[in-house]
């Protein structure tokens, strides 16, 4: 289990890094799966989680993107919060240049429930930082989380 605290803990100074990134380079880990159980319904709700970061001072093991949307997603959740969860413990203790996530989810209930929306998907995203103040930064990233060549 990863908790906020040893995301922090477990990253490294990019200056003790081999192949260190340079400044403009992005980390964007795709296809995260993950699932939760909705706060509001009771029932799960699962997809990916494309989450992102523009390296600060720090970098992080790219397993470890995994594990602080598992951590999250491991309580009864709404989908906007642990989008917005993820992208702040990135940001809190990483200290990026820039943080982004984007969550895509089937949720139970629009499929079991009411409207029986069978194959609707529910996209969230949180943007902190450059991603989020500099456009070209942000659609690189948005880029980045949807391709699926090489």
């Amino acid at each position: 289990m990863t908790t906020s605290a040893a995301l922090a803990a477990t990253s490294v100074p990019r200056s003790l890094a081999s192949g260190t990134p340079s400044v403009d380079e992005r980390a964007v880990e795709r296809n995260i799966p993950f699932r939760s159980v909705c706060e509001h319904h009771l029932l799960p709700f699962s997809g990916v989680a494309h989450v992102g970061y523009l390296p600060g001072e720090r970098i992080l093991g790219l397993s470890k993107l995994a594990r602080v949307v598992e951590h999250f997603a491991s309580r009864p959740q709404v989908q906007e919060r642990l989008t917005k969860q993820v992208a702040d413990a990135l940001q809190t203790h990483l200290d990026p240049r820039g943080a982004g996530v984007i969550l895509e989810a089937e949720h139970s209930c629009m499929v079991l429930r009411g409207v029986n929306a069978r194959g609707s998907t529910t996209v969230t995203s949180a943007l902190l930082g450059t991603l989020r103040a500099d456009p070209r930064s942000r659609q690189e990233f948005f880029a980045l989380s949807r391709s699926t060549g090489n």
